[in-house]
């Protein structure tokens, strides 16, 4: 049996002495595609959050290719190949667009030309200030910065938050080409419950910090009522 890229086990994770998550457990493979959906406060942000190595672990297992990395800091899991868009993107302001992308960048298919290939628009704002950006070119920006590290896993943190809908358009597109693509695996966590669910292989819903469903993403696009059961948001046109 194939080893997964990376595996939980009953993790309770949380701030402090405040849990979030209680019991949470997966498996991701190689190139594997996973959406984590919920209603507000249940605890995606902080499952990005323990994944990257930012919450105090009470209880459980993160492992990484087999290994252990429960108690690895951030910068060691980041160069063990997890990269993070962050929800609130943290781009370089005062660094060029190809300052943003080439300065945390790492051997491997993800190339400038590469990102410029997936996002044009940043092509032609290459040397525009990222606070010289639209929120949608930020974002673009975000994912790229995050690409050029070539991560083996990328974790995207509500990346279409806030936007209009012909960008939300525009990076949907994007993202599935990059999953589509196959070179490497991604979690995906978005209020677009739809478009999540069309970009992905699996999905989990969160309730309180536990998993009330896990299955395939498509079984669950394909069922509305069970989706407004779980989290409260129909589909478009549902």
């Amino acid at each position: 049996m194939t080893e997964p890229l990376l595996s939980l086990r009953d993790v309770r994770a949380g701030y402090g002495a405040g849990i979030v998550l209680d019991g949470v457990g997966f498996d991701l493979p190689e190139r594997g595609s996973l959406a984590v959906l919920g209603r507000n406060g249940v605890g995606k942000s902080t499952l990005i959050l323990t994944l990257m190595g930012y919450t105090q672990i009470a209880r459980g297992r993160i492992a990484w290719r087999g290994a252990d990395i429960t108690g690895e800091p951030p910068h060691r899991r980041a160069r063990a190949g997890i990269g993070w868009v962050a929800q609130e993107r943290e781009i370089f302001a005062t660094l060029t667009v190809e300052e943003n992308l080439t300065v945390a960048a790492r051997d491997g298919r993800w190339t400038l030309a590469a990102a410029y290939d997936l996002f044009p628009r940043l092509a032609e704002r290459r040397r525009n200030f990222g606070n010289q950006l639209s929120g949608g070119e930020q974002q673009m920006l975000a994912i790229a910065r995050a690409l050029m590290t070539n991560p083996a896993l990328l974790l995207l943190d509500e990346p279409l938050e806030g936007l209009a809908p012909i960008v939300v358009e525009e990076l949907a597109a994007a993202i599935r080409r990059m999953m589509e693509e196959g070179q490497g695996a991604f979690i995906l966590v978005e209020q677009h419950a739809d478009v999540a669910l069309s970009l992905t292989q699996s999905a989990l819903v969160l309730e309180r910090g536990r998993i009330v469903h896990s299955g395939p993403s498509a079984q669950l696009l394909a069922d509305p009522a069970a989706l407004d059961r779980l989290i409260g948001l129909r589909l478009a046109g549902a």
